[in-house]
């Protein structure tokens, strides 16, 4: 068993096709099928199998799968490091909201220059806020976002999605706003507000429209919505008393312990998680690789940085991510640990989305 074999055997999986799989890696056909062939023999079973719809993998095949896709990946990042004298080199192109950059994304930022100097990042916050959209266009390698999970009936064949943290949601408003000092806030009384919304076609603003719209029937755009495409601006407008917003707190914690934000006594009915997108079946980026490990370790580190969690909350011995407080955190830029991290977290059972 070597690379190559593993290689065409990733090929024939991703693009259900030896045919195309040869044209991707620029090989004969009956190349890529000898190598396939020389991988059975070597493990001594049949990995693939041919049905009207496509190349698909025995259950052999979907066992090896994660396993090949890690050698490959640890192979092709090894070469890159030994090509360019030991520093692991490319550029990856970052999508997220600017309230998410701002604020859960900085510390990254700063890691991965001090650690990886050849690689080059560039972030963007695309104008209509869907950055998953952005990724499977292929306009961004992967992208942050702050959202619900999606449950299987949802999941998209050609975009992998992995779970950072949860990411806390509160509704802030101006100190002299009418909702700020009242207790017990209804959906009712927030259908009277206005709701400023920035990182347009973020999942939740668009989530806090949808249940205030549905649960009484009305059309989302019979709503009061102020859009603004700047998350700084949004704040202003918020503590000028403006209308209200839904953010992740972490991006509020300065105003909220100034006292030029208040957090409106009201919740979301659903649990939002910072996640990471990025596309299947691509060519190897080693660069994006480390770039979404590095994103799991900073954040790991930013959560170890909480302030103490109540009991029974936080990640439990397995490192699964549980119920987490919504205390604040504070996102740190100082050393991180060179242990390497899951690219992802597996959120709880309870939090997919309905």
């Amino acid at each position: 068993m070597d690379t190559p074999q593993l290689e065409a055997f990733l090929a024939v999986v991703d693009i259900g096709s030896f045919t195309r799989a040869a044209a991707r890696l620029g090989l004969s056909q009956p190349t890529v099928t000898n190598r396939i062939k020389a991988l059975e023999q070597a493990l001594g079973t049949v990995l693939l199998k041919r049905l009207p719809g496509g190349v698909t993998p025995t259950p052999a095949g979907g066992e090896l799968l994660p396993y090949a896709r890690e050698i490959v990946s640890l192979t092709n990042r090894a070469r890159c490091l030994v090509e360019s004298g030991g520093q692991l080199r490319g550029r990856v192109d970052v999508g997220t909201p600017e309230s998410l950059a701002n604020h859960r994304l900085l510390p990254l930022i700063e890691y991965v220059y001090l650690r990886y100097p050849g690689i080059e990042i560039s972030m963007r916050s695309p104008a209509d806020g869907d950055v998953v959209a952005q990724v499977r266009a292929g306009r961004f390698d992967c992208a942050f976002f702050v959202d619900r999970l999606r449950g299987p009936e949802d999941a998209e064949a050609d975009v992998e999605m992995g779970v950072l943290c949860p990411e806390p949601l509160v509704l802030v408003a101006g100190r002299d706003h009418p909702l700020a000092d009242r207790t017990m806030v209804t959906d009712e009384d927030l259908r009277g507000a206005t709701l400023v919304r920035s990182d347009n076609g973020a999942g939740c603003h668009l989530g806090l429209e949808r249940l205030l719209a549905s649960s009484r029937g009305r059309e989302p755009e019979r709503l009061r919505v102020f859009e603004l495409d700047s998350a700084d601006a949004a704040r202003r407008s918020v503590a000028n008393g403006i209308g209200v917003a839904l953010v992740p707190r972490v991006a509020v914690e300065a105003e909220l312990a100034s006292g030029e934000l208040r957090q409106v006594d009201w919740s979301p009915p659903f649990e939002t998680f910072t996640q990471v997108a990025r596309r299947r079946n691509t060519l190897p980026n080693p660069a994006l690789d480390a770039l979404v490990e590095a994103a799991a370790q900073v954040v790991e580190e930013q959560l170890a940085d909480c302030l103490p969690a109540l009991p029974g909350t936080g990640a439990d011995a397995s490192g699964t991510v549980g119920t987490h407080s919504s205390r604040p955190c504070r996102p740190t830029a100082g050393h991180h640990g060179s242990r390497p991290c899951a690219g992802g977290r597996t959120p709880p059972a309870h939090a997919a989305a309905p």
